[in-house]
């Protein structure tokens, strides 16, 4: 592989990685807001087409139903509480924004990736600490520290492509001994 096609090469490589990362956080943003509609909606199919789900899973049906419950209660009774969830979404949709500057120009901004990696690793305690605090079933919260093992997968395989992409510039930018035995 030549030296140009060797750093584009891993560009090209780090920047698809990035992009579905990027998608990724997008549509977890995106699914905060509809709340209320989507818990109906998973409810109706748990009832009905998936069924055999829930009949895997019975504490899911459950739990799905008593948040729903609450989802409404508090659209209902408190809309004001859902706001908080449209934070929760637009804080999704910033983060997405700031994984950019890695996109232009990944070994400037390294310290986006290192900054996803910490945040993906803050899940794990935040949901073992606030998950009890507010009545949430364990094995929710594991499904919640899930985004953060899955999140830091692609952030690790980026970080080592940057790394190499930082290496490989450092070997094209050497100035060639001149005269050297």
């Amino acid at each position: 592989m030549s030296e140009t096609k060797g750093p584009r090469a891993l560009l090209r490589r780090i920047r698809v990685w990035l992009v579905v990362f990027i998608v990724c956080l997008v549509l977890s943003g995106l699914t905060a807001f509809p709340l209320v509609t989507e818990l109906r909606l998973t409810e109706d199919a748990l009832t009905s087409w998936a069924a055999p789900v829930a009949e895997l899973f019975p504490g899911l049906l459950e739990w799905v139903h008593r948040v729903r419950e609450g989802l409404d209660a508090a659209d209902s009774q408190y809309p004001f509480l859902l706001y908080g969830t449209d934070w929760l979404a637009f804080a999704h949709l910033v983060i997405a924004v700031a994984f950019y500057g890695p996109y232009r120009d990944p070994v400037r901004n390294i310290w986006v990736i290192e900054f996803g990696m910490i945040a993906c690793a803050g899940i794990i305690p935040l949901a073992l600490i606030c998950g009890p605090v507010r009545g949430i079933p364990f094995w929710w919260s594991v499904i919640d520290m899930s985004f953060g093992v899955f999140g830091v997968i692609p952030l690790l395989v980026v970080r080592r492509m940057i790394k190499r992409l930082e290496a490989v510039r450092a070997v094209a930018e050497a100035p060639q001994a001149v005269g050297a035995p």
